[in-house]
């Protein structure tokens, strides 16, 4: 039986109650101090060794440490701290309401269930014991936004495999998207609304822009698909541009998102843009613009033929008296960050719904499960 208090689904009721939300989504939001603070708590009164990480002030993240009797494999569990906001949820987000086999709150389902999952599975696996590789929780910060807790880990600590705990309904996530944001910078020439003869109108320039991007959508669509994630996708996000009503328009900003699969990056992203870009300027009398790139991610594709694949599958089976099925997520997660450390992993977690929604939730079973298969992985995997 597990030590009193260590049951999964009274752990992510204490981290629902903790107002975690990110800031640099909603400005003052609580950010992850406190939040990280229980974390550090509870694990370290189970003797796990906890290293604060904070290079930004307010912003930490922990990773807990559980020394192996060495000659084992490592294997890091990764889960973010952070929500987005609590404006518009439907009743108090910060309370845990469990009704019908779920827990209501704001990050019941995204991801305190995986949070308070892979806590408990490692101190179940630890008690169990011993395991001969490390186990490494990192609990981070900013997953929501930039995903700096994850980078600042991974300056640091590495394991020869990680498992991120983000909600998959209980399904093995073995790919998923990555974007890239990039300022397309229609330019104009502003003058008097009365004189056409001097005023460009980038507003109406950048028209022809978004035409082109509409039909580069649809070419996406019919191109090579992913097994898993099916093709990339593209869309304006935000739009910006004008002074008043009596001015032609010197620019007009428009903030382009393109969701990217393995084989595409930030670099071809440019080159397609680019290419847009330079055909409206050999066709459209007047056409200027300028790109500014903002912030990317890659897309992550797991290395199905790696060990932590095979192992998390086989107890996923076990527990699920099935084999698991496997998906591609259209979002991007910390996966790609680990990957790219050179660290083997893969994403699985609880069921729910309502991710940054009104009303979210998680499945208590799924809770209990996913647990389990936590638990049987670490032992075998760091056995």
């Amino acid at each position: 039986m597990p030590p009193t208090g260590d049951d999964p689904v009274e752990l992510l009721g204490d981290l629902i109650a903790i107002d975690s939300v990110n800031p640099d989504l909603v400005p003052g939001g609580a950010g992850e101090a406190a939040i990280a603070g229980f974390c550090a708590d509870w694990l370290g009164a189970r003797g796990f060794d906890v290293h604060r990480l904070e290079k930004r002030p307010g912003r930490p993240s922990i990773v807990a440490v559980a020394r192996g009797t060495g000659g084992g494999r490592s294997l890091m569990l990764n889960g973010h701290l952070d929500t987005v906001g609590l404006t518009g949820y439907d009743g108090d987000p910060l309370d845990p309401r469990i009704h019908d086999g779920k827990i209501y709150g704001r990050g019941a389902f995204d991801m305190k269930s995986g949070l308070a999952a892979m806590l408990i599975a490692a101190a179940r696996a630890v008690e169990r014991g011993p395991l001969r590789g490390d186990l490494l929780l990192a609990c981070v910060a900013d997953e929501e936004h930039a995903s700096f807790g994850t980078e600042e880990v991974l300056e640091s600590f590495t394991a020869d495999a990680a498992i991120v705990t983000e909600p998959s309904h209980l399904e093995v996530t073995l790919a998923h998207k990555g974007f890239a944001w990039f300022d397309v910078i229609v330019e104009g020439r502003a003058a008097h609304g009365s004189r056409p003869d001097l005023g460009i109108d980038a507003i109406a320039k950048a028209g022809h822009f978004l035409v082109a991007l509409e039909d580069w959508g649809y070419r996406l669509e019919q191109g090579p698909a992913h097994a898993l994630l099916g093709t990339g996708t593209v869309h304006a996000s935000v739009i910006h541009g004008g002074e008043e009503a009596s001015t032609y328009p010197a620019s007009c900003r428009i903030t382009v998102e393109r969701r990217t699969i393995p084989g595409e990056n930030a670099d071809t992203v440019r080159a397609e843009l680019s290419a847009i870009l330079g055909d409206l300027a050999a066709r459209v009398p007047g056409f200027r613009s300028h790109l500014r790139p903002g912030l990317h991610r890659e897309p992550f594709e797991a290395d199905r033929d790696a060990a932590i694949v095979h192992t998390v599958l086989r107890h996923a089976e076990r527990a699920l008296g099935q084999p698991p099925t496997l998906r591609g997520e259209p979002f991007w997660t910390d996966c790609a960050l680990l990957d790219r450390a050179g660290i083997p992993c893969l994403l699985i977690g609880a069921d729910g719904g309502g991710a940054h929604a009104a009303t979210e939730w998680a499945d208590l079973d799924s809770l209990h499960r996913l647990t389990d298969i936590l638990t049987d992985t670490i032992a075998d995997f760091c056995s």
